[in-house]
């Protein structure tokens, strides 16, 4: 059997709905004729009467009601599919990748999800634990539409960067040891510290910021989660140099936080393939920056010089 046409079955619905072939005609805008023509090869293509046709009103056949109802269904799926699609395009439905560390994940995303949520819900945002390495690639690969990444970062075909916010870097320290108001990378280097690992951005900033000095670090353990991080500096197993952001909302009476000398930054970015620069994605990057609109810059256009 050849497959079903959903004009077909739509007209054949409007019978059952208006009475007539003629009324059906009417509604859907076609000749009388065609509308009988549809309905004759529905019931070759099915082997079956499902109408019977007279002077009075069409009536549906035993069998023509259980195809209705059927009928009906697919036709209610159809329109729901396309509806769906429409939203997609429009941007108000659809799938996010988003990638970002874990102190980002913890502090910077929760309010932008909320601010997205009540705007578009229809959109499902699904986050990633990713170094900004890691998030460079899977962007360039296609694999990701948006990422949180520290700056600056290496150039990438098809990937666009707009800068974010500026954190202060500052220090984690049990509060039980004796330390100065401002901490510089000598004193630092002669106690234990625990740092993020080698293959991160801020690893490498901290790196820096110790060698300018003229000092070697070199880290008692390395880890890439901070919460994890704050726990063994409450425990009094070493210091830590962390964006200031990361030890909100709460604060543990056995962690001091103190500024640096010289005062170090880390800058964030929002990194964005080119392929996903519309739809669902625009709404996620105005929910990051909300006090910008798009238009201002929030998504890069192909002018845009990339990262």
């Amino acid at each position: 059997m050849r497959e079903l046409s959903l004009d077909h079955l739509r007209t054949l619905v409007a019978i059952a709905d208006l009475g007539s072939l003629v009324n059906a005609a009417r509604a859907l805008h076609l000749a009388a004729p065609t509308v009988t023509v549809q309905i004759a090869e529905l019931e070759s293509r099915l082997g079956g009467q499902l109408l019977v046709r007279g002077r009075g009103p069409a009536q549906a056949t035993a069998l023509g009601e259980r195809f209705i109802a059927r009928a009906r269904r697919l036709l209610a799926d159809a329109d729901d599919a396309v509806e769906d699609v429409r939203r997609q395009l429009a941007g108000q439905t659809g799938r996010v990748r988003v990638g970002a560390s874990t102190g980002a994940i913890a502090h910077l995303l929760p309010p932008a999800l909320e601010r997205l949520a009540r705007k578009h819900p229809g959109i499902d945002v699904n986050v990633q634990v990713l170094t900004s390495n890691d998030s460079m690639a899977r962007l360039a690969a296609g694999s990701l539409d948006l990422a949180v990444v520290a700056l600056p970062q290496a150039p990438v075909r098809g990937v666009h960067v707009t800068p974010l916010r500026r954190e202060a870097v500052v220090a984690f320290l049990p509060a039980a040891w004796k330390a100065p108001k401002r901490l510089t990378p000598q004193w630092l280097a002669q106690h234990p510290l625990i740092m993020n690992d080698a293959s991160t951005r801020l690893y490498r900033l901290t790196a820096e910021w110790f060698s300018a000095a003229g000092v070697h670090c070199r880290p008692r353990i390395e880890l890439n989660y901070n919460d994890a991080i704050r726990t063994l500096v409450a425990a009094g197993y070493g210091a830590a140099l962390l964006p200031e952001e990361s030890h909100e909302p709460a604060r543990d009476d056995r962690i001091a936080v103190r500024p640096l000398s010289p005062a170090l930054w880390r800058q964030l970015g929002l990194a964005v393939s080119d392929r996903g620069t519309s739809g669902p994605t625009r709404f996620v990057l105005e929910a990051l920056l909300p006090e910008k609109a798009a238009a201002s810059g929030i998504v890069p256009d192909r002018a845009t010089t990339r990262a």
